[in-house]
């Protein structure tokens, strides 16, 4: 059973940064998912995919993998880019802007 430890990345439907901070250690399906022939449903018998475990550092979450003997994979967040728009909608209302803003 492998383990996967990653940062989430934010919410593309929102710009706030929430339940991005920590680190997840998630394992990886054992087993394929099945289709139930009466309902139709996605099931599945793997019980350790339901599991997610939240750690404030990377060091913390793979102390815990290796202190459990668990095998997994360490993936680093890619860094946000830093969007700085000139003229942007905070400039509408400076308090040095030249002329003043009309709709």
């Amino acid at each position: 059973m492998v383990a996967r430890i990653y940062k989430p990345a934010r919410n593309a439907m929102q710009s706030g940064t929430a339940k991005t901070h920590d680190w997840i250690l998630e394992f990886a399906p054992a087993d394929a998912r099945f289709i139930d022939p009466l309902m139709g449903w996605t099931g599945s018998d793997d019980m350790d995919s339901q599991v997610t475990l939240r750690f404030r550092t990377s060091a913390e979450a793979v102390a815990y993998a290796t202190r459990h003997g668990l095998a997994y994979q360490l993936f680093d967040p890619k860094p946000r880019a830093h969007v700085l728009r000139p003229n942007g909608y905070g400039d509408n209302f400076a308090a040095q802007r030249r002329a003043p803003w009309t709709h």
